[in-house]
């Protein structure tokens, strides 16, 4: 094995109990991962409710960097950031994701759009964040711009120990139901609301209308929390998102087509290592669990294991 680097997938939604995807899960066709789970043992289950906002896919990679942290409280921020240079080694102060996106308003309730497929672009990302960089600022909060156009990291003391909820928690719910609790988020809930009325008067809302996608009316903030001590050494698995969009959307066949692809790619590229000899691991993730599964004892015992049937990958996803 040691001629082989080990390899670690993790599959985000690769369970998902909406409606439509929960539907297609009975016809779902997934050979190579049906193959692959035949030849691994499951190592470790994380269960937990759909209450928490760190949600599964979350906790198994932080789990896989050495950090530890309480739920909503994965500092995914203070990582970035010290990976960016943007923090010192020796920095414990907060940190926080600031994502721009689009708060659906309806008849009885505000919904989270997801900023992944609303298309802010650099220039949009950079002329908004000038014009917000004062207001956080009133409130002790610093902001950093980050590659990814209409995400922020921002600097702050309050965001220590302030438990947020995971875009992918949120995404489709009423913001109410996800959004931070407590006298310490209160400040965060006020920049909220300006933040709604400043960028109701920016340029960049008009050239969005202009061009017919949804306008940027407010931020969400995840990932909060503070790093301690030194940068975790981990290898980070790889970590794939193709599965994400439609299960947020609740696409039913948009998700089995994409569970079909990622079979036929990265499922079958991670067969072909383990055939070769290769220390691999595959975390599968849905709403409520996640289940990591790695290379069982080789020999008589392998073969002692009973083959997966065909319907084995669907209860395996359906227990996610």
């Amino acid at each position: 094995m040691a001629e082989h680097p080990p390899r670690h997938l993790l599959i985000p939604f690769a369970g998902r109990g909406s409606p439509a995807c929960r539907a297609a899960l009975p016809a779902l066709k997934l050979p190579n991962l049906e193959s692959l789970l035949s030849r691994l043992s499951l190592a470790d289950t994380d269960t937990q409710d759909e209450s928490t906002r760190s949600p599964p896919h979350e906790r198994a990679l932080a789990k896989a960097l050495g950090i530890a942290a309480a739920d909503g409280c994965i500092p995914w921020a203070a990582l970035e950031a010290r990976e960016a240079g943007l923090a010192a080694p020796d920095d414990t102060e907060g940190w926080g994701v600031v994502t721009l996106c689009n708060w659906q308003v309806g008849i009885d309730d505000v919904a989270l759009g997801d900023p992944a497929v609303i298309e802010i672009d650099a220039a949009e990302s950079a002329a908004l964040l000038e014009v917000a960089r004062p207001f956080f600022e009133e409130d002790g909060i610093a902001l950093h711009a980050s590659p990814t156009p209409g995400r922020w990291l921002a600097r702050a003391r309050i965001f220590d120990g302030l438990a947020t909820a995971s875009i992918d928690r949120a995404v489709g719910y009423p913001i109410s139901q996800w959004s931070p609790l407590g006298d310490s988020a209160r400040p965060l809930r006020r920049l909220q609301n300006e933040m709604q009325m400043l960028l109701y008067t920016q340029r960049v809302n008009d050239d969005r209308a202009a061009r017919g996608v949804p306008p940027i009316n407010s931020f969400w903030l995840s990932g909060t929390g503070a790093l301690k001590g030194t940068t975790p050494a981990f290898t980070s698995p790889t970590v794939t998102d193709a599965l994400r969009v439609p299960a947020l959307r609740d696409d039913g066949p948009g998700w089995a087509e994409a569970w079909q692809a990622l079979d036929a790619g990265a499922i079958a590229s991670l067969l072909a290592d383990y055939t070769r000899g290769a220390d691999v691991t595959l975390t599968l993730c849905g709403d409520r669990a996640a289940q990591r599964y790695t290379v069982q004892q080789r020999g008589l015992a392998r073969w002692a294991k009973s083959l997966f049937d065909r319907t084995r990958a669907a209860t395996v996803l359906e227990s996610l």
